[in-house]
């Protein structure tokens, strides 16, 4: 009887059994190759409005370098974000009432003074905006 063949293939001086050269071991990866496309903080919190950036400028106008949160631009943009929502949707109203098509100061304008709540929050003066048309009780003729 001839003897029996071993199993085992010498490589680089190391005996591997020649079961385990068809296993297919892929090196241990740092994560590099399979680490997710970076998402801002804008996408992360489902906001149009930039975080970062509002994040940024809260820190610069925070005296003696106070610490902002991150959450406090979150916050803030995601505020932003509806308040400005909010007017141009009034605004774009205002277009579709008079028959045009590109939102005008004057449109900015009858929207934030038609709306109780935005006129008292926003008291500035939009220049190009116009007054908003009102005759006072007593100048209006009254019929006998």
């Amino acid at each position: 009887m001839p003897p029996q063949q071993q199993n085992i293939t010498i490589a680089h001086n190391l005996a591997i059994p020649n079961d385990y050269q068809q296993i297919n071991i892929k090196p241990i990866s740092t994560g590099s190759s399979q680490r997710a496309p970076p998402q801002t903080r804008s996408l992360r919190a489902g906001l149009q409005f930039p975080v970062g950036r509002i994040h940024r400028h809260l820190k610069v106008i925070t005296p003696n370098k106070g610490r902002i949160g991150a959450t406090a631009a979150v916050y803030t943009a995601a505020v932003m974000e509806y308040v400005t929502a909010e007017i141009l949707e009034l605004a774009g109203n205002a277009c579709k009432d008079l028959k045009v098509k590109r939102i005008t100061p004057r449109h900015l304008q009858l929207a934030i003074r038609g709306d109780e709540e935005l006129d008292g929050l926003i008291r500035a003066t939009i220049a190009g905006g116009g007054v908003i048309p009102h005759i006072h009780k007593s100048l209006l003729h009254k019929a006998k």
